[in-house]
This record gives C-alpha cells, sequence and structure tokens, in this order.
C-alpha cells in the first residue's frame, strides 16, 4: 500500500491557521502553533500575533520584544510600529509613540489609525496644530469614523476655532446618529 507524503506547511499556510486561531481567541493554540516554528524561520507577522497574544495576558514587555523582533525580520512591517506606538501612548510616553506612529505612517501613508493615534500622542504633548493635522488626515483616509472626527473638534476647540470646532462635533453626531 502506497504512502501518501506530509508536505511540509507554508509561512504562508501556518499565518493562516494562526490568524484563524488568534481570531477565534485561542490565543493559546496559536502562541504554541508558532512556537513550534524555529525563532529564525518565524515571519514578521507571527511575531506580531505572538506580541499581540502577550499584550492580550498584560505582558507588555514581552510584547514590545516580539514587535521589536518582527521590525528585525522586516523593518518595514508597519503593523510593528503601529503596535508598539500603542505600548507607549498607554505607557503616557508620547514621544516615543509619536517616532513609532511616524514609522508606521512612512510605510503605509494611508493607515488612518496611526494618523489618529498620531494625534492622541501630539495632544499628550501639548502640540495641538500637529494633532490637528494628523486628525485630518485620519478623517481624510476614512472620513467614517467618528472619533476622529471628535478628537478634531476637540482640538479646534482647544486652538479657540470654535466655528471649526462645532462643524467637526456636526460630523461626528450624523456619524453617531447613523451608527
Amino acid at each position: 500500500m502506497l504512502q501518501g507524503l506530509a508536505l511540509a506547511d507554508t509561512a504562508e499556510d501556518i499565518d493562516i491557521q494562526v490568524n484563524s486561531l488568534y481570531a477565534a481567541n485561542k490565543l493559546d493554540d496559536a502562541f504554541n502553533r508558532i512556537i513550534e516554528i524555529p525563532q529564525d524561520e518565524r515571519t514578521a507577522q507571527q511575531w506580531l500575533i505572538m506580541g499581540n497574544i502577550m499584550l492580550d495576558y498584560g505582558r507588555k514587555d514581552d510584547a514590545e520584544f516580539m514587535y521589536n523582533s518582527a521590525l528585525t525580520v522586516d523593518p518595514k512591517f508597519y503593523k510593528a510600529y503601529y503596535n508598539l506606538g500603542n505600548i507607549y501612548l498607554n505607557s503616557d510616553k508620547p514621544y516615543m509613540a509619536i517616532e513609532n506612529y511616524k514609522y508606521a505612517l512612512k510605510y503605509n501613508k494611508g493607515f488612518a489609525p496611526a494618523h489618529y493615534n498620531l494625534g492622541c500622542a501630539y495632544i499628550k504633548t501639548a502640540d495641538l496644530k500637529k494633532a490637528k493635522n494628523a486628525f485630518l488626515d485620519a478623517i481624510f483616509y476614512n472620513p467614517n469614523v467618528a472619533d476622529y472626527h471628535f478628537n478634531l473638534a476637540y482640538v479646534y476647540k482647544q486652538l479657540g476655532k470654535e466655528k471649526d470646532a462645532k462643524e467637526y462635533l456636526g460630523y461626528y453626531n450624523k456619524l453617531m446618529n447613523n451608527n
């Protein structure tokens, strides 16, 4: 009787498996599947998922290591820069967040969440003009997110531009009513 040959999973196949497990909230299964892969053979996406899992478990330092490992594999992997930015923004390190969001945007200019979070980081540094521009960029790339309009309205109000603040608050209210 002829035995079939087992073909090794490709990195793409493993990424699909891991992403499916992660999306199904099977964090341990996803993590264990990646751990089976030698470190020097892991893709940037696999390191990213491991970082996300570590963050889900409250292990921020481990997540930061995983995201940096993703960047070692692919220095242009914008998602890792974005996630590092989020860690720093949530850790009251807005300048480090800004640096990472800028890298994320260097490699994916149209990634609206990075523009938005960049604006939030600029608010923390009291650079309202740069925050305004970041929120305007976020809205340009995705005009359908209510929070983008709300934060822009807030910045305009802080800048003393009441008319602009009311305009964007109106957009915010329309989006909220449509959802």
